[in-house]
């Protein structure tokens, strides 16, 4: 699965990527990461994951910019894309095709809630 069309969603016209499996994931957890300008065409690309919050901002910079699974292959983790899943912040209709793809994922965030 590469990319998914929300056509429930017409206001985010960019395809959805996400992973052919979660297991699949496996970026970095520490150090810094500069992530390439097709993923973070303005602003600061280098994200030090020892500064707080750094590692949910370059999660959502990539989840929301992915142009193929190997982007998110290579810099989201599995256990960390778990961890911080039900409190990131990601437009609705990205949130809910990772989720219709992995309901594991809306498990972890209705878990939180209960």
């Amino acid at each position: 699965m590469t990319a998914v069309r929300n056509t429930e969603a017409r206001s985010y016209a960019k395809p959805v990527v996400v992973p052919e499996r979660l297991e699949l994931l496996q970026g970095p957890t520490s150090g810094v990461v500069k992530l390439p300008r097709h993923l973070k065409w303005s602003g600061n690309a280098r994200y030090d994951l020892a500064e707080p919050g750094r590692i949910v901002d370059l999660y959502r910079t990539v989840i929301n910019e992915a142009a193929t699974p190997s982007d998110l292959y290579v810099y989201i983790d599995t256990a960390t894309l778990a961890a911080l899943w039900p409190t990131m912040w990601l437009p609705a209709p990205v949130r809910r095709v990772w989720e219709q793809c992995f309901p594991e994922l809306a498990r972890l965030r209705s878990s939180t809630t209960a």
